[in-house]
């Protein structure tokens, strides 16, 4: 996964507390086996007024333009800011493949649900907590400001704005990962030599273990 260092975008205001899965990205949707696809499904149900369904073409669907994601100004937004308990709900690990793969690098919120902050940190995207009082002057700032973007800078551990500016913490062996972009399977694959040699001595001690029909 691509290693996260700082980022600057635009920031896309979603005023909703408690947002969960199904919200992020409905069940229908989950039929796919594929990690990739979910991104014109993001919110599908606020963004569209037809019900979606795997297979059809976003092109296609009748648009909710009140919806902030179809708001011209957000267009190229990349990170989300949000209220409190965003994620929560099931466990689905599809939310987070919909969010990155829409174009979202940073979510902003109070507060996260703990098994999607968890998905989170495996797919690369990097979630924030700040207070608040500051998730609400950066509301503000959206809403007076047409493109109001952020630099949120992972190294440093803060975010800095047209007249905002905060830290923010995160576990330091978190931290470390999306630095160099390594996932559960990048961390294993570092062990790669000690994997084989444990495996060729396994055959060694136990040769009857991988024998046909053994």
């Amino acid at each position: 996964m691509d290693p996260f260092v700082s980022h600057t975008g635009v920031v896309v205001p979603l005023d909703r507390a408690n947002v969960d899965t199904d919200q992020i990205i409905p069940k229908q949707f989950l039929k796919s086996i594929r990690r990739t696809g979910f991104g014109d499904n993001l919110f599908d149900a606020w963004r569209y007024l037809d019900e979606g369904d795997i297979g059809m073409n976003a092109n296609e669907r009748r648009i909710n333009h009140d919806f902030v994601l179809n708001a011209p100004r957000f267009a190229d937004g990349s990170i989300l800011l949000a209220r409190d308990n965003f994620g929560c709900g099931s466990s689905r690990e599809h939310a987070v493949w919909a969010l990155a793969e829409y174009g979202f690098r940073c979510v902003i919120a109070p507060s996260f649900a703990d098994i999607f902050f968890t998905n989170a940190l495996k797919n690369g995207l990097l979630l924030v907590v700040l207070a608040e009082s500051q998730i609400d002057a950066v509301f503000s700032a959206v809403a007076t400001t047409v493109g109001f973007s952020l630099t949120v800078d992972l190294r440093a551990q803060r975010i800095d704005g047209d007249a905002f500016h905060a830290t923010f913490d995160i576990e330091p062996e978190r931290k470390r990962l999306l630095l160099e972009g390594m996932d559960d399977i990048g961390l294993t694959m570092r062990h790669a030599d000690a994997i084989r040699a444990f495996e060729t001595a396994h055959r060694e001690r136990q040769p009857w273990v991988f024998r046909e029909g053994g």
